[in-house]
C-alpha cells in the first residue's frame, strides 16, 4: 500500500480537500452557533465526518457501479461541482443553499454539509481517478486533524487570522480550487473521449 505513496500527490490531495472542506471559511458559522447556545463538540464532529468520508471513499465505487457510472464520468461531474464551489469562494455568492429541515449543531450543519458535504464526497471520488488511494487517505487524515484543531480553537483562530486573513485565505484557495477543477475536467474528459474512440 505504502509503495504507492507519492508526496506530491498527497500534498495536492491535501490542498484540494483543504479548499473544499474550507473549515476556515466556516469559522463565522461555528462562532454563530456557539453564540446561540448550540453545543459544538470538536472530537465528535471530526470523528463522524472522518467516518462518513472514509465510508464514501470505499463504498463510493460500489455506488457508482450500482448506477452504471464510471469513475471518469463522476470525476467530470465532480470537476463541475468544484468549479462552482470555487466561484462561491471567489465571487462571494451562494450557489449551494442549505435548506435542510434539521436545525441541530454538531451533526447539522457542522458535520453535514460543512465538513462531510456533497462537495467533499464528490472530491474524494474525483481524486481517486487521478491519485493513489494511500495519498488521498493521508491527505484526508491530515485535513481531519486540521478540522479538529479549528473547531476546538475557533475563537483563537479567528483572532489570530482576523476577518481580513480569513477572507484572503478563502480567495486564495478559491483560485487554487478553480485551477484544480479545470485540470480534473480536462484530464477526465480526455479519457472519456479516448474511450469513445476505441
Amino acid at each position: 500500500m505504502f509503495a504507492a505513496f507519492n508526496f506530491q500527490q498527497m500534498i495536492s490531495a491535501f490542498i484540494v480537500l483543504f479548499a473544499v472542506i474550507d473549515i476556515i471559511g466556516s469559522i463565522p458559522i461555528i462562532i454563530n452557533l456557539k453564540e446561540r447556545g448550540k453545543v459544538v463538540k470538536a472530537s465528535q464532529a471530526t470523528l463522524i465526518s472522518f467516518a462518513l468520508l472514509l465510508g464514501f471513499f470505499y463504498a463510493g465505487d460500489m455506488l457508482l457501479k450500482l448506477f452504471h457510472v464510471d469513475i471518469e464520468s463522476f470525476a467530470v461531474a465532480g470537476a463541475v461541482i468544484i468549479f462552482l464551489m470555487s466561484l462561491e469562494m471567489l465571487l462571494d455568492v451562494e450557489i449551494f443553499k442549505n435548506q435542510g429541515p434539521i436545525k441541530e449543531a454538531t451533526l447539522v450543519p457542522l458535520v453535514f454539509p460543512l465538513v462531510a458535504g456533497a462537495g467533499a464526497f464528490t472530491t474524494l471520488l474525483s481524486l481517486r481517478a487521478e491519485y493513489a488511494p494511500v495519498n488521498i487517505l493521508i491527505a484526508l487524515t491530515l485535513n481531519m486533524g486540521w478540522v479538529y484543531f479549528v473547531v476546538r480553537m475557533t475563537g483563537w483562530v479567528e483572532r489570530a487570522l482576523g476577518k481580513g486573513g480569513i477572507y484572503l485565505i478563502r480567495k486564495f484557495f478559491g483560485i487554487i480550487l478553480l485551477a484544480i477543477s479545470v485540470k480534473l475536467f480536462m484530464t477526465n474528459i480526455t479519457l472519456l473521449i479516448a474511450g469513445i474512440g476505441t
